[in-house]
């Protein structure tokens, strides 16, 4: 099992950050254009709930477009909200998004426990390039959130 932890500072209201985030339409908006995302569900308003299932379309790897299917499991308004793998590319994936509200704007944190398939070949794969592929997926969100939110 691999944990991640990241955080960015924005300088927005505790209500314009959960607004953004908790709408599955702005995924596409904070991931890497040559992962080829694409958001396929249809949704039911435009914020998250608990019990959501939320489908999509990713290409990871050399293009090849995978189906990834998370549920959104658990929400507190404006604090966080989880998602977690149903089916996809990983053999575990849970996804928590935390909501601070600071002096100068919101503390977000995102922790990501994932698990790669194939025991210990999956371990090899994540060791030379998975868990490097995250982190970017990571670095160009912060890069996308700073530019549209300011740092």
């Amino acid at each position: 099992m691999q944990e991640l932890y990241f955080t960015q500072k924005l300088p927005v209201s505790l209500d314009e950050a959960w607004n953004f985030f908790s709408n599955p339409a702005n995924l596409k908006d904070i991931t890497p254009a040559h992962m080829g995302f694409i958001v396929t569900s249809k949704h039911h308003g435009e914020q998250m709930y608990a019990g959501q299932i939320i489908r999509y379309i990713v290409k990871p790897v050399l293009g090849i477009p995978l189906k990834w299917c998370t549920e959104i499991t658990h929400v507190a308004d404006k604090q966080y909200f989880v998602d977690e793998q149903r089916f996809g590319p990983y053999a575990f994936w849970h996804h928590q998004h935390r909501f601070t509200e600071t002096a100068d704007g919101v503390l977000m944190e995102d922790i990501l426990n994932y698990k790669v398939p194939l025991g210990f070949i999956g371990d090899i794969v994540n060791a030379l390039f998975v868990r490097n592929e995250v982190r970017k997926i990571f670095t160009y969100r912060h890069k996308i959130l700073t530019e549209r939110f300011g740092s």
